[in-house]
């Protein structure tokens, strides 16, 4: 058990775990670095207030929030995903660095494609996020006619039962293509027990609306960051529950370089680590548009190596990696390009990928 609880605190960021070969040190829960010397006890997280500009700036953002999700869920949803989508392309044109990056990073994804192609995808990727955000402040309209939002093919929920009929949990594993919110709602507010590992926002009250909103739909949220949660994350797998994962970002978590794209890309470990030691089923869960106002949730469960060594764990990775990319280019307008997935790069960047594809880096601050 000490064996598990350590693998899991290595996602949540727990500073008490011992850097791996060639790591700086390992990251506080906050996102931060224990200096080498310190003389500050390991294991020890001095938490400090922001200053009082940020905490006004942070209250008035989540005032904003608040106040917009009230006014947009009192209209029917389909009007404000329209609205959704409208704003994503205003962003488009005004947050320029935002669209500088999605072009840059489209253009590494899909170089055989034309600077037009590539400019149309970054702008219907705007605009299918500003759909998420629109639609994700309707949820509770959503859940009223959840049948027609979100499809569920019966042999697709057939891989989650017969998964769960194990008795050793499923690790959900996802990415942000699609509805990501709407994946994990479209299966827990048909009944299923589940929770996800989320990344908190920077101001606590804006955790706890989110949180609140996916309590809604029957879905918990376990915050990366909080005591406690690597045990909360073994306890739902342990009770045969879902845990839900999303790997598709380089984050402030222990990761692996595996191919993306046909390029190195840092991934979060967790997934393949936990189910690895843990032998919990491991399913890939993806939730595309398929139509304007309908998702299709779709699962397929990833076998397990014999073996609990680090290239099975490298290995496991790229093959979550690998069925998440093969989504995201049947869908490329519904990922989230402006994202810099490629931000992290291997120590040695001329090794071929297989020499350099198991190296764990450590997490720096985005």
């Amino acid at each position: 058990m000490a064996g598990r609880l350590r693998l899991a605190l290595r996602f949540v960021g727990s500073p008490q775990l011992p850097a791996q070969h060639g790591e700086r040190d390992a990251p506080s829960p906050s996102g931060s670095t224990e200096r080498a010397g310190s003389t500050m006890p390991r294991g020890v997280v001095v938490s400090v207030s922001p200053p009082v500009h940020k905490r006004l700036k942070r209250f008035l953002r989540y005032l904003v929030i608040r106040g917009a999700a009230a006014v947009a869920s009192s209209f029917p949803v389909r009007w404000v995903s329209g609205l959704g989508a409208w704003l994503g392309r205003v962003g488009f044109v005004i947050a320029r660095a935002e669209r500088r990056k999605a072009l840059r990073h489209l253009e590494l994804a899909f170089p055989e494609k034309s600077e037009g192609e590539r400019v149309a995808l970054a702008r219907a990727s705007f605009e299918h996020l500003g759909r998420c955000v629109g639609e994700l402040v309707c949820a509770r309209q959503i859940d009223q006619h959840l049948d027609e939002w979100v499809v569920w093919p019966a042999a697709d929920r057939a891989v989650l039962d017969a998964a769960l009929a194990r008795g050793k949990g499923v690790l959900f594993i996802s990415g942000h293509v699609g509805n990501w919110e709407l994946t994990a709602r479209g299966v827990t507010a048909r009944g299923y027990d589940g929770s996800s590992i989320a990344r908190e926002a920077s101001d606590p009250r804006t955790t706890a609306l989110i949180e609140r909103l996916r309590a809604s739909g029957n879905t918990g949220s376990i915050w990366r960051g909080h005591p406690g949660a690597a045990k909360a994350m073994l306890k739902q797998l342990r009770a045969g529950k879902i845990l839900g994962l999303l790997i598709d970002q380089d984050t402030k978590v222990q990761s692996v370089f595996v191919p993306f794209f046909g390029r190195l890309a840092a991934t979060p470990r967790a997934a393949a680590d936990l189910a690895l030691r843990t032998r919990a089923a491991l399913i890939v869960g993806t939730c595309p548009r398929v139509a304007p106002f309908r998702y299709q949730l779709s699962l397929v469960e990833v076998p397990l190596p014999d073996g609990d060594t680090e290239a099975d764990v490298v290995a496991l990775t790229a093959t979550l990696t690998r069925r998440l990319e093969d989504v995201i280019r049947e869908y490329p307008a519904q990922w989230v390009w402006m994202h810099e997935r490629w931000k992290r790069r291997p120590a040695d960047e001329a090794s071929p990928a297989g020499d350099v594809a198991s190296r764990v880096t450590p997490a720096t601050p985005q």
